[in-house]
């Protein structure tokens, strides 16, 4: 009895489940025959901004390095073994400091030998004097011959000559004794010692014992190119470094450094450009105190031309192709636009536009990878 209850809700079941089917079979069909219509995305957004106007210093970027402006090399001028050494490897030394010290006895030594020969001839000259003085009145009382007075004569020349040898000889030997310390002839920051003391110098010639370089102050080298120069001539009625008087500024920065913030002038120019490059040598002089700018680095060089009006942009609104930097600008009817430039300086993150720009026109400054020339796009100004 139970089981023939249950088969016809059983039954029941299977049907409601194949109508549920069809329905949603049904309803399949009818929404594939609906046509899928295509909603295109709005255009990007991207931040836009006219052009800053500022008056800025036009000026020509080139890159140099540091030098010293005088470097020498300490050497043992007298033979001698190094006694002591007064300085720190690498320290900052003054003019007239004494750094080496080499043995003085035997220089000392003979300086008094020549001293004790200068009054050795100092006596014989004084005892021919008086000699010649005896046997002169002598001879005019005719109690002496001609040949004692000529011989009294010979022997005073000589001595007055073996005195001079002998005031020389003494001087030679003062000079070798104050080569024996050697001081610094200059300002400036010295190197390693390059001999130990205890060690034999100037035996075989002159012994470098370290090397000394004044960097107050100090100098940069850079080249220019013949078509700045001719800028720069045009700028300055011509070339800074060989007009007597002409103080031309010049900053430059290091590589660790934003902007330029050491300030100088040029004093040098070369007389000729190098042929194989085109480019003419020129140097700038810079304030040091601190030593700071050490020889041999790399600096950024920055010459100033002329102040005038000018255009910038940011740098980040600057593109480049094949044809040159450019930027993208958003005309009237919100199209993009693709718009050459000719950059110049950079001033405080934005760039100067020589030409290209009016400065009336919506340059792309955010989103420029969102834009694409000739398509639409949202401005925001």
């Amino acid at each position: 009895m139970t089981h023939e209850k249950s088969e016809p809700l059983w039954r029941s079941k299977i049907y409601v489940t194949w109508g549920v089917a069809w329905i949603l079979l049904l309803a399949l069909v009818v929404a594939c025959k609906e046509k899928t219509t295509y909603v295109p995305p709005p255009p990007p957004k991207v931040t836009v901004a006219q052009p800053v106007q500022r008056t800025v210093t036009d000026c020509l970027d080139l890159t140099g390095n540091t030098q010293a402006v005088n470097t020498v090399q300490l050497v043992a001028r007298v033979a001698g073994y190094l006694e002591r050494v007064f300085f720190q490897d690498g320290q900052l030394v003054k003019k007239g400091q004494l750094l080496f010290l080499i043995q003085q006895d035997t220089y000392q030594a003979r300086l008094q030998q020549a001293e004790g020969q200068i009054l050795l001839f100092k006596s014989q000259l004084e005892y021919a004097k008086t000699g010649l003085a005896r046997y002169s009145g002598l001879l005019e009382q005719k109690a002496a011959a001609h040949t004692d007075v000529d011989n009294w004569r010979n022997q005073r020349d000589s001595a007055q000559a073996n005195l001079v040898a002998a005031e020389a000889q003494r001087d030679l030997a003062k000079l070798d004794l104050s080569y024996t310390q050697v001081y610094a002839p200059l300002d400036g920051r010295i190197d390693r010692r390059l001999v130990d003391p205890g060690n034999l110098v100037g035996s075989s010639g002159n012994t470098v014992l370290a090397q000394l370089s004044q960097i107050d102050p100090i100098y940069v080298y850079f080249t220019i190119s013949d078509l700045d120069l001719a800028r720069l001539m045009k700028t300055t009625q011509g070339t800074p470094g060989q007009i007597q008087g002409k103080k031309w500024p010049v900053s430059i920065g290091l590589a660790d450094e934003e902007g330029y913030p050491h300030k100088g002038q040029l004093d040098f120019a070369s007389i000729s450009l190098t042929p194989t490059t085109g480019t003419l040598l020129m140097r700038g002089v810079f304030s040091n105190p601190t030593g700071k700018i050490l020889p041999g680095l790399y600096a950024r060089v920055r010459v100033p031309l002329r102040t005038k009006i000018a255009l910038l942009v940011p740098q980040e609104a600057l593109g480049y192709d094949q044809r040159g930097p450019y930027v993208l600008v958003v005309n009237q009817e919100d199209l993009v636009e693709h718009t050459s430039v000719k950059t110049g300086s950079s001033v405080d993150n934005l760039r100067v536009l020589e030409e290209g720009l009016t400065g009336k026109e919506w340059v792309i400054i955010k989103g420029v990878q969102k834009a694409i020339p000739g398509r639409p796009v949202t401005p925001e100004r």
